[in-house]
């Protein structure tokens, strides 16, 4: 591997605090969180703290040779666009920190307002998780739309995951159509393995429109390492949109439960069904002209002590 790599698609947070769907999520400690009912091994169980920090991310990127990462959001972790920040102007050669708007909640046209003037140079809307008591919050209300708007002329990138299959696409195409020149990373694979997949990478198909696969080992879980399913996934959405509209994501950390950082992207570099220039696109160079990374470091292979 004679070339660096980006992660399209992890998070960071310091506590777990959050309600989604009515149910709590909270840290617990040896990497345990109560999610939404049940207990999960959310982190591996040496962060017995619970706090999934920057600097704990930094020493997996370096042993992986992982130079940049962007840093996505969730509803179930709570908000954490203070502590990212911070981790923003501390590493800014590092990180790309998406901010986080409640759209459950009233004011949060203002507060993606004050988020973009703090800096961020991202938003991230969990659109999968748009549910309230009352139905669906649609993509297309006035006041999503005020903030694409907004993010458009701001050159503000949009990171978004969409709810499983086709459900959110049609409104999709809405707004790639009101804002040509808005830039969009489509998560989570387009929900791979889910019914209806394929019409969300077709989105990429438009100029400014990525897919990012984040959480690919977890929607290839049963299949395990090597995930060959998931390499004949990316080559079929490939076939759809060509390598340029694919990014590389971990979904670190809770991937890692299961697997190590380095194995996320490491079933990648070592298939034969990819080449190499097509490797060095998705694992680098796609997200490094998306998200105008510049500066990036080459990190030493390390050897293990058990070589």
């Amino acid at each position: 591997m004679d070339y660096t790599i980006i992660d399209a698609h992890a998070h960071l947070w310091l506590r777990q605090d959050a309600v989604v769907e009515g149910q709590k999520i909270r840290s617990l400690d040896n990497g345990k969180s109560l999610f939404m009912g049940e207990i999960r091994q959310m982190l591996p169980p040496f962060i017995v703290d619970g706090r999934n920090t920057a600097e704990i991310f930094l020493s997996n990127m370096d042993y992986a040779q992982v130079s940049a990462a962007v840093i996505t959001q969730e509803y179930i972790d709570g908000l954490q666009n203070d502590y990212l920040r911070e981790v923003q102007q501390k590493y800014p050669d590092r990180f790309l920190c998406c901010g986080l708007v409640d759209v459950r909640r009233e004011g949060y046209l203002q507060h993606a307002i004050q988020l973009i003037g703090e800096g961020f140079r991202a938003i991230k809307l969990p659109a999968n998780r748009f549910l309230l008591p009352e139905g669906r919050v649609h993509l297309t209300t006035d006041e999503l739309m005020q903030l694409l708007a907004l993010m458009e002329k701001q050159q503000v990138i949009l990171s978004i995951d969409l709810a499983d299959g086709e459900t959110q696409v049609s409104e999709m195409k809405e707004i790639i159509a009101e804002f040509p020149d808005l830039k969009i990373a489509i998560g989570h694979f387009g929900m791979v393995t889910r019914p209806g997949w394929k019409e969300q990478i077709k989105l990429a198909r438009n100029k400014n429109v990525m897919i990012e696969s984040g959480g690919i080992t977890w929607l290839f879980h049963d299949e395990f390492y090597p995930f060959r399913g998931a390499v004949m996934a990316i080559r079929e959405a490939a076939s759809l949109v060509g390598f340029d509209k694919l990014m590389w994501g971990s979904d670190y950390p809770r991937t890692i439960t299961a697997i190590t950082y380095k194995m996320s992207y490491d079933f990648v570099l070592k298939s034969d069904l990819l080449s190499e220039e097509e490797k060095r696109m998705f694992l680098r160079t796609n997200a490094e002209s998306f998200y105008r990374f510049n500066n990036l470091i080459n990190l030493p292979y390390i050897k293990n002590m058990s070589e």
